[in-house]
């Protein structure tokens, strides 16, 4: 379920920015000196090109709130903090019940004496 949405959700993306760019420029930037669409009015007519642009913002909003609502579901109500902060806990509890390894805390490679693993040697 949640694929078919976002899927439509990624094609409602595409189309809105081709709906976008293939309108025409009204000049001036934020509304400001749009086109003389009415005598008085500094509101342009609605084109087709203009309603089928909020048609689409209105299905990509639903998209994505419908994508979130299922994501939420998802999430079975864990937060990421909380496995956060139950990972120290655990790591401690696993040090406290693991028996210590020879050589344990150092960087340096275990002597010959020891009872560490053997290596193979190169010939």
């Amino acid at each position: 379920m949640e694929n078919v949405v976002l899927i439509i959700h990624l094609l409602l993306a595409l189309t809105l920015i081709g709906v976008v760019l293939l309108q025409r420029s009204e000049g001036g930037g934020l509304g400001i000196g749009g086109g003389g669409g009415g005598a008085m009015s500094g509101r342009a007519p609605a084109t087709a090109m203009g309603k089928l642009t909020w048609l689409l913002a209105i299905a990509f909003i639903g998209t994505s709130i419908t994508l979130t609502i299922l994501a939420a579901q998802k999430s079975g109500g864990a937060s990421v903090l909380d496995r956060v902060t139950d990972a120290p806990a655990q790591e401690e509890q696993a040090d406290e019940s693991a028996p210590a390894l020879p050589g344990e805390g150092d960087l340096l490679p275990p002597g010959a004496d020891d009872t560490a693993p053997l290596v193979p040697k190169a010939e």
